[in-house]
């Protein structure tokens, strides 16, 4: 199952994504375009920058958050490049509902959906985003408040 960190192998999920143990990652084909080599995201995507991956799949990449806000602070971000929710485009559709189905998944596999979790994609620097490659947030393991921020 997604996020199974103490697998020993990759398991495949239902729709056809690799559900990785982050040490026993071997690197998949990354199809990340040359003009994105100063993007974060796009360097962890092909590996330039190691990263503790819990899914990984042809469209998508989740790993763990380096700098966590919540016991559990996965991102999920899609292979392709895309800055922000504001420059996403119709065609992105079905990409950005992969990623909070993918979200979805790793939080049922944490037991999140018992308690409760949070999604959130910062969009623009005036809310909080950071690295200009679209991202999921997956928060979760702690009371959150309302309103955010």
């Amino acid at each position: 199952r997604a996020g199974d960190t103490q697998s020993t192998t990759p398991e495949n999920d239902d729709r056809g994504g690799r559900l990785i143990a982050p040490e026993k990652f071997q690197g998949v084909n990354t199809n990340v375009p040359d003009e994105t080599q100063d993007c974060l995201f796009c360097r962890i995507v092909k590996r330039d920058i190691p990263a503790k991956v819990v899914y990984d799949d042809a469209d998508a990449l989740a790993f763990e958050d380096l700098n966590p806000q919540a016991p559990t602070h996965i991102l999920v971000i899609p292979r392709k490049h895309l800055v922000s929710l504001a420059g996403a485009a119709r065609e992105d559709e079905k990409l950005l509902g992969r990623l909070h189905t993918i979200a979805a998944e790793l939080a049922r596999d944490r037991g999140l959906d018992k308690t409760g979790y949070r999604t959130v994609i910062n969009n623009g620097t005036g809310a909080g985003q950071s690295v200009f490659h679209i991202h999921v947030h997956l928060l979760g393991g702690r009371a959150f408040h309302w309103p955010p921020g």
